[in-house]
């Protein structure tokens, strides 16, 4: 990526061309975005290997794997145990994604479901972890506005970058 970590509107505009078309060949990109395959492969190569790209697992759901049900857990941990809290939470398979936060809990966890029950014993598990003070389980209703980078990646293909204050 450019020396200061950010990507640039062609960065942005292959993106979007990806974010269209994710199984298309670094010759359609090209040909979508009117840049050489060669500058797309490198670009693309380039994000990769700085981690702008997010995994694939991103893109598969949990639904589709028979977990319906999904739960934040809001989560109040001992600081001095937050790393083995962590470790424990790694193995618990139902977890899909741990953020610490500052505020109202130590740590924001996603876990799914195959059924309320099933969230139940996993909240359960959350909560025998050793360090884990308290939990706050919030059943998700229904996603209101998804995970989304689109509108961003249009005002910086558009724009360019926004100065910053």
């Amino acid at each position: 990526m450019p020396k200061d970590d950010r990507l640039d509107a062609t960065d942005a505009r292959l993106l979007l061309a990806l974010s269209d078309a994710p199984r298309a060949t670094a010759l359609a990109l090209a040909d979508r975005t009117r840049l050489s395959r060669n500058t797309v492969q490198s670009r693309l190569a380039r994000m990769d290997q700085e981690n702008a790209l997010l995994s694939f697992e991103n893109r598969i759901s949990t639904t589709g794997l028979g977990y319906p049900v999904r739960a934040f857990i809001l989560t109040s941990v001992r600081q001095r145990k937050l790393d083995a809290v962590g470790a424990a939470l790694a193995k618990i398979p139902e977890v899909v994604e741990v953020v610490g936060m500052s505020g109202v809990a130590d740590l924001l966890i996603e876990v799914v479901a195959r059924h309320v029950e099933d969230l139940y014993r996993i909240a359960g598990a959350v909560l025998a972890i050793k360090g884990v003070k308290r939990t706050t389980t919030g059943l998700v209703m229904r996603e209101m506005v998804g995970y989304r980078v689109t509108p961003l990646l249009q005002t910086l293909a558009d724009d360019g970058p926004r100065p910053t204050s």
